[in-house]
C-alpha cells in the first residue's frame, strides 16, 4: 500500500486540473491532495489513477470521475465535524475525502461485495467512518438522523423522500437525479415542510438500486 512521491506530485497535477475547473473550496481541494486515489482502483488501473476518469472497481459499479467526487463535495459546503450521510460507498474514495475534510460520516453500501472489499481498505488506510452500513441506501439511516448534509453517489430515478426526512433544518442533499445522464440537484431543507432546490448541468452515474445484494 504504498504512497510515494511519484503519486504525491501526480495529485499536485489533480488538484491544479480541479481548481482550472472552477472547484475552489480550499477543504475539497486539500482532501483530494491528501488521499491516495490509486490505492482505491484495481492494481491494472494505477498508472491512470489520477487522470479525471471514472473505472469499474467491481460488482457493476464505477469510481467516480476526480471532478465529480470534489464537484459534489464543494456543493455540501461542508464545516469540521458535520454529520454526513452517504448513499453509495462504492470504493470508497468519496468517504475518505469526506473524512479528510473532517466530516463525520455514515456511510451505506448496498453490494455486498464491496462492502466487505472497502471495509478491508478502511481499515488498511486508517479511514474510520463514524458509522459503515451493508443496507439499503433508499432507507437511509433514520435511527442517526438528522443529518447535515446528505451525499447520493448513484443516479436516482426521483428524490427519496425518506433521505428528505433524515435532513436537519438549514441541511443539503446533493443528489444525481434521473436516467443517463443524471442531473445533479442540490435540495435545501429550509423548514420542516419546505426546501429549496437547484440543479448543476449534467453527469453519468450507476443507477440508485434499492435493497441490498447479497453476492
Amino acid at each position: 500500500m504504498k504512497d510515494n512521491y511519484i503519486h504525491k506530485g501526480k495529485r499536485r497535477l489533480l488538484v491544479d486540473l480541479m481548481r482550472s475547473k472552477g472547484i475552489h473550496d480550499p477543504a475539497v481541494l486539500d482532501a483530494m491532495n491528501q488521499v491516495p486515489r490509486h490505492l482505491f482502483l484495481d492494481s491494472s488501473f494505477l498508472e491512470h489513477a489520477y487522470q479525471n476518469k471514472a473505472f469499474p472497481i467491481g460488482a457493476d459499479q464505477t469510481i467516480s470521475h476526480p471532478y465529480t467526487v470534489a464537484f459534489q463535495s464543494q456543493l455540501l459546503e461542508l464545516k469540521a465535524g458535520d454529520k454526513v450521510l452517504e448513499i453509495g460507498t462504492g470504493s470508497g474514495y468519496q468517504c475518505a475525502v469526506l473524512l479528510e475534510m473532517k466530516a463525520q460520516v455514515y456511510t451505506i453500501e448496498r453490494q455486498n461485495e464491496l462492502y466487505k472489499k472497502t471495509n478491508l481498505l478502511f481499515r488498511k488506510l486508517n479511514y474510520r467512518p463514524r458509522k459503515y452500513v451493508f443496507g439499503d441506501g433508499y432507507k437511509g439511516l433514520p435511527e442517526e438522523a438528522p443529518f447535515d448534509s446528505i451525499i447520493v453517489t448513484c443516479g436516482a430515478p426521483e428524490i427519496p423522500q425518506t433521505l428528505l426526512g433524515q435532513l436537519k433544518i438549514g441541511g443539503r442533499l446533493v443528489i444525481p437525479v434521473g436516467s443517463d445522464p443524471q442531473i445533479m440537484t442540490l435540495i435545501i431543507r429550509e423548514s420542516a415542510t419546505d426546501f429549496s432546490k437547484e440543479t448543476f448541468g449534467e453527469f453519468r452515474f450507476v443507477p440508485f438500486l434499492g435493497g441490498k445484494n447479497y453476492r
